[in-house]
Order: C-alpha cells, then sequence, then structure tokens
C-alpha cells in the first residue's frame, strides 16, 4: 500500500482527493498549511507528494525547494490555479514530476497517481497492479487502461468524458452520484459545464450501452438528485 501525502489548504478539494484516493486503496495523510505539510513529509517519507502551491505559511514552491534539498526523492505531483508556463517551469526546476493545473478531474488525479507511482517503482493500492483494472455491469465491459468500452464482446465508441462519466458511476456500485460529484470528479468544476452537460453524457451512454435506453436497467435517474448505476 503506498503512502500519499497531500497538502492543500481547501478542505473541500482536500477531502475529495483524500476520499478518491483511499477508495483505490491508498493511504492518505493532508496537511493543510505550508510549515505543516512540510513536517509530514519529513516525518511519514510518503511515498508521492500531491502539492498546492498557494500555500499558507510557506508556499508549495519553497516547500519543494526544502524538500528536494535536504534529499526528498519520492515523486511530487503540483495541483495549482497558476497555469503560466514560469509557473510550470519553475516547478519542474525545482523536482516536480508532474504539473496539473486547476480545475481538473479527479479521474486524471487518480491515473497520474497511479502512473507516477508505477513509474518511480512505488507501491500500488490496496487492489495491486492489474487487478480491478476493468469494471462493467450487465455484458458491458470497462477495460480502464486501454479505455475501452465492450458490450457483449463487441466495442463501443463513447467520447473521453463519457468515459470518465461511465467510470464515475462504476466506481459507485449502487450508490447515488449527485450531479455535483460527478462534475467535480470528471469536469473539475469547469465554469461553462452544467448539470445539463451531465445529463446529456448520461443519454449518450444510455443509447449505446442500455438494451432500452427509455428504460435503462442499470443508469438508473434518482430524481432531484444525480444517477446510480446497478450493476
Amino acid at each position: 500500500m503506498a503512502d500519499i501525502l497531500v497538502v492543500e489548504d481547501n478542505r473541500e478539494l482536500a477531502a475529495a482527493i483524500r476520499y478518491n484516493l483511499e477508495i483505490e486503496g491508498f493511504a492518505v495523510e493532508v496537511a493543510e498549511d505550508g510549515p505543516s505539510g512540510l513536517e509530514s513529509a519529513r516525518r511519514m517519507e510518503p511515498d508521492l507528494l500531491i502539492l498546492d502551491l498557494m500555500l499558507p505559511g510557506l508556499d508549495g514552491f519553497d516547500l519543494l525547494s526544502r524538500l528536494r534539498g535536504s534529499g526528498f526523492e519520492a515523486p511530487v505531483l503540483i495541483l495549482s490555479a497558476r497555469g503560466e508556463e514560469a509557473d510550470k517551469v519553475r516547478g519542474f526546476r525545482l523536482g516536480a514530476d508532474q504539473y496539473l493545473t486547476k480545475p481538473f478531474g479527479l479521474l486524471e488525479l487518480l491515473e497520474r497517481v497511479k502512473r507516477l507511482l508505477a513509474r518511480h517503482g512505488r507501491a500500488n493500492g490496496g487492489t495491486g497492479e492489474g487487478v480491478g483494472r476493468v469494471l462493467g455491469f450487465g455484458d458491458v465491459r470497462v477495460d480502464l487502461d486501454a479505455r475501452l468500452v465492450t458490450k457483449a464482446g463487441h466495442e463501443v465508441r463513447v467520447t473521453p468524458r463519457a468515459f470518465d462519466l461511465l467510470v464515475a458511476l462504476l466506481r459507485r456500485p449502487g450508490k447515488v452520484a449527485s450531479r455535483f460529484e460527478l462534475l467535480r470528479d470528471v469536469w473539475g468544476f469547469q465554469r461553462p459545464v452544467t448539470s445539463r452537460t451531465v445529463d446529456a453524457h448520461v443519454a449518450e451512454l444510455r443509447r449505446k450501452l442500455e438494451d432500452d435506453a427509455s428504460d435503462p436497467a442499470h443508469i438508473i435517474t434518482v430524481w432531484g438528485i444525480g444517477y446510480r448505476l446497478d450493476p
């Protein structure tokens, strides 16, 4: 099991990141400011550090510089609303491995985390390498690594966002996912995106994956809230 440290002062975002990482089997600790993040990184020696830049007390650049200067070798994934090229170059020069600009989808973050850990030979989540990478319901199978959807053995082409939405639902089998949660996980709260965008992509999935899109057996509407996938 990999240990991951998240240094992020936005409590709602940090909680969402922690929740999704723990579902994948990772052990997660959260620090809400620069000084506590620096102390936590030195104490726990995590397998991966997820680091915001705009932190109280000590910004992410200084934190990263101090860690690398003291021999910290774990991969570092920077999260930041600062998307300027100069900020990205500075982050990479200080030793960051990846730079993800806010807003982002949590599913994209999860994939980047897994690939960073694999690239650096770190421990994987509790599901283990290659296990749990194919999800499904009925006669539908979803290969996460190949980003391939099949129904009754035949490939079904879906848009990239529809694929991510399907995965978000599959990660909550039998549980209600609100439109808010789906927007967060798939679109990362991009301002032009509304709940109607979620509905449109759900309609696409039903047309292509349900036997009867007008009477879906698996992708169920929970009125006033969101959707539930019944496997």
